[in-house]
């Protein structure tokens, strides 16, 4: 013979801290993600993104300003060095003593 269990309603568990807080951060990123949306989307982000995307060509523009003059400069002064070490390696005297 089959023994009939009585099932007990089964009652919702109660939250626990964790998941609670859960359920709080959930809320407070889609809060925070549709403001982020909002002001994406305002005229002022929008100026402020221009703005800053100027002054990042302006200052990769003078990066590479800085790096050509800074090769010019060197070339500069290689050419320089050049120029004072073949000065200064000038033939020998060919009237000297040959035994000395």
């Amino acid at each position: 013979m089959e023994e009939e269990t009585k099932k007990e309603p089964v009652e919702p568990k109660e939250e626990g801290w964790a998941e609670k807080a859960k359920k709080l951060i959930d809320k407070a990123d889609d809060f925070i993600d549709g403001k982020v949306d909002k002001v994406k989307k305002s005229k002022a982000f929008g100026e402020f993104k221009e703005s800053l995307d100027k002054a990042e060509e302006y200052v990769d523009d003078k990066i590479e300003n800085i790096k050509k003059t800074t090769a010019d400069k060197l070339d500069d002064l290689a050419e320089g060095i050049r120029k004072r070490t073949k000065d200064e390696q000038k033939p020998e005297d060919t009237n000297a003593d040959p035994q000395k």
